[in-house]
């Protein structure tokens, strides 16, 4: 009998912030696929006899290619196995979730997604503020700081990005923010926009850097780090704590 694949979101990394439904199916599986992101404690909920197979992409490491992720996946899958596909924040932002549920669609495996929290929520709530505020911050807009060769990507959308209405959040973008201010201040967007640096979000490694868009790009050049890291800027940075 075929089996039956969960995308399991396991939010920031704090396995307090886990769903109910991610705890149950991560209870139940026959085989767990496993971001890095995912691991640590929150594997520990996982049932002992189960199949771990880590499968993490980091940048400037070496990482499973998405087809062979693709494959493991309906590999476990056709052999009926219950099988969780555990990703980092909430698998349907910038998770590669589109590739994998066509992968399991054209073999015929059903399959259930099951949202989390994702780090934009987290960071904020971290720092002290609010993704909106009436009046001044009535939007929010979520963008990857890289395309799939690390550069920024050429089609972003600068003009939706320096509305210094919009809180933004910028995933991946630790090494290309330089960049990416540049082009923002350039479309008028004030260097002084307040900025927020979140590392670690929720583990014990977590750190929040207070700055602003031109302090924050001339605090990243150069300076590579493995950590993972997003960037907050707008009407709301500001107003963030030291963490």
């Amino acid at each position: 009998m075929t089996g039956f694949v969960s995308f399991v979101s396991s939010g920031p990394g704090d396995p307090e912030l886990l769903t109910l439904k991610a705890v149950d199916r991560l209870k139940h599986a026959d085989a767990v696929l496993f971001d890095d992101l995912s691991s640590g404690p929150i594997l520990a909920h996982i049932r002992a006899g189960a199949d771990l197979v880590a499968v993490g992409k980091r940048a400037g490491r070496p990482s499973p290619k998405q087809d062979e992720i693709n494959r493991l996946l309906v590999d476990h899958a056709v052999r009926g196995a219950r099988v969780v596909r555990l990703k980092s924040g909430d698998a349907g932002l910038f998770g590669r979730l589109e590739e994998e549920i066509t992968a399991l669609s054209a073999a015929g495996i059903g399959y259930e997604i099951i949202p989390g929290v994702t780090s934009a929520c987290a960071a904020a709530a971290a720092a002290g503020i609010p993704l909106t505020r009436r009046l001044t911050a009535r939007r929010v807009q979520f963008v990857t700081g890289h395309d799939v060769t690390g550069q920024l990507p050429e089609d972003i959308d600068l003009a939706a990005l320096a509305d210094p209405r919009a809180t933004t959040v910028v995933y991946m973008g630790r090494r290309t923010f330089p960049a990416l201010a540049e082009a923002l201040t350039a479309r008028g967007l004030p260097a002084d926009t307040p900025a927020l640096l979140a590392e670690g979000v929720t583990t014990q490694a977590q750190s929040l850097t207070r700055s602003t868009i031109a302090g924050l790009a001339e605090m990243l050049t150069g300076s590579p780090s493995p950590a993972p890291a997003l960037i907050l800027y707008g009407p709301l940075a500001e107003e963030a704590g030291d963490g």
